[in-house]
C-alpha cells in the first residue's frame, strides 16, 4: 500500500459520525466576530444544520476572531459535508452585512482568488478527532477556559461567557437549542 495515500489530506478533513475538536479563525486574525450580532449569526448557522440534524454540538466558543467547536457531523447537507454548508453560510451572512454596514472594513477581506472576491474565514481549518473522551474533555475544558485567557479576559468565570457551552455544562441550561451533551452520546 502507498504510504502517501493521506499525504495530502487537508487538516479540515472531517468524516461523517466522528467527533472532532474543529478550529476556524477569521482571515489574518481579524477581530470580526467581537461583533453581538455576528456572534449570533454564526448561533443561527449551527442551529439550522443540529435542526436538520446533520450536526451534533457537543461543545464551542464564540472568540472576537476564531471559534472553536466539538462536533460530530452526521450526513451530507445535499453535495457538501455540513462544515463546508457552515462556512459558506456565514461567509455569505457576514459579507452581505458588512457590505451594508461596513464597506471599509470588508475591502479588508478582499482576495484575488478565481473563486471568490471576499475570504472570510482563514483556508484549512483545523480538525482533531476526539477518538478519546479524555482528550474531548480536555479540548472542552480548553474551549471554555479560552474566554479568560489573560489575551482576552472576556470573562471571570467559565461559565459567565455568554457565547460559549460552559454555561450548559454548569448548569444543564443550553440558552442556545444547538447543544447535546458529549456524555449522551461519546
Amino acid at each position: 500500500m502507498n504510504s502517501d495515500i493521506f499525504k495530502d489530506r487537508r487538516k479540515s478533513f472531517l468524516n461523517y459520525n466522528e467527533t472532532y475538536f474543529w478550529t476556524c479563525t477569521i482571515k489574518d486574525w481579524m477581530l470580526l466576530l467581537e461583533a453581538r450580532n455576528y456572534k449570533q449569526l454564526v448561533l443561527n448557522s449551527l442551529r439550522k444544520l443540529v435542526k436538520q440534524n446533520f450536526i451534533e454540538v457537543y461543545g464551542f466558543v464564540i472568540m472576537p476572531n476564531h471559534i472553536h467547536l466539538i462536533l460530530k457531523i452526521l450526513k451530507p447537507n445535499g453535495k457538501e459535508k455540513p462544515n463546508s454548508s457552515f462556512l459558506k453560510d456565514t461567509s455569505h451572512e457576514l459579507r452581505k452585512d458588512l457590505l451594508i454596514n461596513n464597506p471599509n472594513f470588508l475591502r479588508l477581506f478582499e482576495v484575488t482568488e478565481s473563486d471568490r472576491k471576499y475570504r472570510i474565514w482563514q483556508r484549512d481549518s483545523l480538525a482533531v478527532n476526539m477518538f478519546d473522551i479524555n482528550i474531548l474533555e480536555q479540548k472542552l475544558n480548553y474551549i471554555h477556559y479560552n474566554p479568560l485567557q489573560e489575551r482576552w479576559r472576556l470573562a471571570q468565570n467559565t461559565e459567565d461567557y455568554h457565547w460559549s457551552s460552559a454555561r450548559f455544562y454548569k448548569t444543564g441550561i443550553d440558552d442556545f437549542n444547538i447543544l447535546t451533551h458529549y456524555r449522551d452520546t461519546f
